[in-house]
């Protein structure tokens, strides 16, 4: 297995200061999502909708808004990479 910084933020068209920043600023919201719900699991009438909803907004962020054809390798455009 070959480690490497810049192999997988160059899969998806970042650098690694750029996937470093990505990703930190996902750990965050899924951090404090499953808090949330391990909250709601004990006291199901605090945060209702707080983990489907930090489910939803991830995924608008990391699927539906991050793609960048124009920095992508075309095999990641072609989904060999997603």
């Amino acid at each position: 297995m070959r480690w490497s910084f810049t192999e997988h933020p160059a899969s998806v068209g970042e650098t690694y200061a750029e996937h470093l920043r990505s990703a930190l600023g996902f750990a965050g919201p899924m951090i404090a999502g499953g808090i949330a719900c391990a909250i709601h699991a004990v006291l199901p009438f605090l945060f209702v909708t707080t983990g489907s909803r930090t489910i939803r907004d991830l995924y608008e962020r990391m699927v539906v808004s991050r793609r960048r054809p124009d920095r992508m390798p075309a095999d990641c455009i072609l989904g060999a990479g997603i």
